[in-house]
């Protein structure tokens, strides 16, 4: 249930920038001093040109990271179960954290001058389509998987009735034991596609996500195994037939 604390920070964050920068690209105004000093140290050159349709793909990915924001926020206040569970200190400010730094991520992928006054140049290319498609994919899973886990400790009626652990089935389960994360791994790539496929920055974000999900799925598999003798032995523990 702590987890809601990191999606509140990130819809208010990353909406903020989204803000700024659909008003920079449509309206024609600055990005404020501060955001163009982060910038600045984060090394990127304000005078640098637009390649390729990186502002518009930008702009797109952000509204795709607070979309997710505001959905994971909505399913843990509604739709998740959640058991008395605590989190270490350190894990709770890296979260934090990371919902802050990996919005300023996409916002660094512009320029700080970005339209400089000049009207965006909207052009919707083959890997934007790709890479939302994915994204509204992923995204359904994700959710489906997460209802299943839900209703693993509900009634018919929708009453909470238990806090134990049950071995869920349906969707991606019949596959894996951790789709929802699999699924996270596969939001983040879509939005590495919208990016234009060669964005290295966004890359680096999703190895980071693929290591962080693959570590947890690891401990849920295992969990799993050790504690349900009847455990499917066929099901990964992250990765259809892979892993």
């Amino acid at each position: 249930r702590w987890f809601t604390h990191f999606y509140v920070v990130s819809v208010l964050w990353n909406g903020f920038l989204l803000i700024w920068l659909f008003r920079a690209e449509f309206l024609g105004d600055s990005l404020p001093s501060w955001i163009q000093h982060m910038h600045l140290a984060l090394g990127r050159d304000s005078q640098s040109e637009n390649i390729g349709n990186e502002h518009f793909s930008a702009l797109l990915v952000l509204l795709l990271l607070w979309l997710h924001s505001c959905r994971r926020l909505a399913e843990c206040l509604w739709t998740s179960v959640f058991s008395n569970g605590d989190i270490h200190i350190v894990q709770y400010c890296f979260g934090l954290g990371y919902y802050i730094a990996v919005g300023s991520t996409v916002l660094c992928q512009v320029p700080t001058n970005v339209s400089s006054g000049k009207e965006l140049s909207v052009q919707i290319c083959w890997y934007h389509i790709v890479g939302v498609m994915m994204y509204i994919w992923a995204s359904l899973h994700q959710h489906r998987c997460l209802a299943i886990l839900a209703n693993l400790r509900k009634s018919r009626s929708g009453k909470v009735v238990s806090l134990s652990h049950s071995v869920p089935s349906g969707d991606w389960f019949e596959s894996v034991s951790c789709p929802h994360y699999f699924a996270e791994l596969l939001i983040y790539v879509s939005m590495a596609i919208t990016l234009g496929i060669y964005n290295v920055t966004w890359w680096c974000v999703v190895m980071y996500v693929l290591f962080n999900q693959a570590l947890a799925a690891i401990l849920c598999h295992e969990f799993y195994q050790e504690n349900f003798s009847s455990y499917p032995k066929h099901r990964k523990a992250f990765i259809p037939l892979v892993f």
